[in-house]
C-alpha cells in the first residue's frame, strides 16, 4: 500500500512537471511573437530566444532539484 502511494506521488510530480513545461514554453513563444510583432522584427529573434531561455531556466531548476539529497 505504501509503495503504491509513492508511485502515485512520483507520477503526479512528473505529470505536473510536464504540464509546467508545456505552459511555460507556450507562453514564452506567445510572448516572443508578441514582442516581435510590436517591434516589426522580421527575423523573429524574440520568438527563438525567449523559449530557449525558459527551457534553460527550467532545466537548471530540474537539475538543482534532483541533485538535492533525499530525506
Amino acid at each position: 500500500m505504501a509503495g503504491n502511494n509513492q508511485n502515485n506521488k512520483e507520477l503526479l510530480q512528473y505529470a505536473g512537471l510536464a504540464t509546467q513545461w508545456l505552459v511555460m514554453l507556450g507562453l514564452s513563444v506567445w510572448a516572443g511573437m508578441a514582442i516581435d510583432n510590436r517591434m516589426n522584427e522580421h527575423s523573429r529573434l524574440f520568438t527563438i530566444i525567449l523559449p530557449l531561455l525558459a527551457l534553460s531556466l527550467s532545466l537548471w531548476q530540474l537539475i538543482r532539484k534532483f541533485n538535492k539529497p533525499k530525506k
